[in-house]
């Protein structure tokens, strides 16, 4: 049997979230994909660019900055979401590149977001990082520590260019993607929680979950925004070490 190819791998993932979506009584436009092309090179988003796809993610500002230059040099425009940990003092690169960062999680991360995105005069969605399987090895705040932490963002955030549309989770690992669904289902019913708990000054209409071994289940349970990365781009490359 032939390899799949970029083309073929990118209409496998369509049908997946357009029969998703089915099972769900869902419409596909109400669900964003982000091809995450972390490690691969500029040429690989390229290629998939011209295959329709318009909306990329990375993990890290440094390796997502070159590649976001090259590409603009040869006048394509994308849309890219930050999915990986923030660090404080990438923030003004991160806010400057990137039209969506999903990993906010703490009110001093969230004031810098602020800060220089108005100093720019750029908006930028943001997604709250929610560890809801409380993993020790994964980012995010616990969900009792949400109520507060939307108390403090209301009040720091205000008439600002940073509009906080969501939440953001990456689960414990699943062999199978049915594990996934108790988390999923989980943020689902704690956004839904949060908007009732702030009596309509919260809107909070995206929830960015599910990943390649997932998303489909992600997508039954109300993902609006699915990071799709090996599922696409094929295994990633191996990171060389010094």
């Amino acid at each position: 049997m032939s390899e799949s190819t970029l083309k073929d791998r990118i209409e496998r993932v369509r049908q997946e979230i357009k029969e998703a979506c089915e099972r769900a009584g869902r419409s596909p436009k109400e669900v964003k994909l982000v091809a995450v092309s972390k490690r691969f090179p500029a040429e690989r988003v390229e290629e998939a660019a011209h295959l329709g796809l318009n909306v990329f993610g990375e993990n890290y500002v440094q390796e997502a900055v070159k590649k976001i230059d090259l590409l603009r040099s040869k006048g394509i425009s994308l849309e890219w979401h930050l999915i990986g940990h923030l660090q404080k003092n990438k923030v003004k690169q991160a806010v400057r590149y990137f039209d969506w960062i999903e990993t906010i999680d703490s009110i001093p991360l969230l004031e810098k977001v602020v800060y220089q995105a108005s100093k720019i005069n750029k908006t930028v969605n943001c997604l709250v990082q929610v560890n809801i399987s409380k993993d020790p090895g994964k980012a995010g705040l616990h969900p009792e520590e949400l109520r507060d932490f939307f108390i403090e963002a209301l009040k720091r955030v205000g008439p600002s260019r940073v509009r906080l549309m969501g939440l953001m989770t990456i689960t414990k690992y699943s062999p199978q993607p049915e594990g996934a669904r108790p988390w999923f289902k989980a943020l689902r019913l704690l956004r839904d929680e949060l908007v009732g708990k702030f009596g309509g000054g919260l809107d909070l209409p995206h929830l960015s979950m599910g990943m390649s071994n997932d998303y489909s289940v992600a997508i039954e349970e109300g993902a609006t925004i699915v990071r799709v990365g090996q599922a696409i781009f094929g295994p990633r490359p191996v990171q060389k070490t010094k």
